[in-house]
């Protein structure tokens, strides 16, 4: 019966690990390596949360000025109103 020795077991194991690489390879698996240089779950969503609070922000904005427009639009109106042609009357 034959033995094992320690370089038959790295044999082995150099042959497991270049067999599942190339598993890996051929069906196209995504590794951490390939991975690593994206965020963690924690900053993905902690960064979101600060672009959801940029946007809220930027709507209130939005809303606070369309108010303002629509305040001034009926003021013009108003003026238009008191002063035809916009030139005010000769007195």
């Amino acid at each position: 019966m034959a033995t094992r020795d320690d370089q038959d077991l790295r044999n082995i194991k150099n042959l497991i690990e270049v067999t599942i690489d190339e598993r890996i390879e051929s069906k196209g698996l995504v590794t951490k390596d390939d991975i690593k240089h994206l965020p963690t779950k924690d900053e993905f969503y902690s960064e979101t949360a600060k672009i959801y609070k940029k946007l809220d922000n930027l709507e209130t904005e939005v809303k606070l000025s369309s108010n303002r427009v629509s305040e001034h639009s009926d003021d013009l109106e108003k003026l238009k109103d008191i002063h035809p042609d916009f030139r005010h009357a000769a007195i």
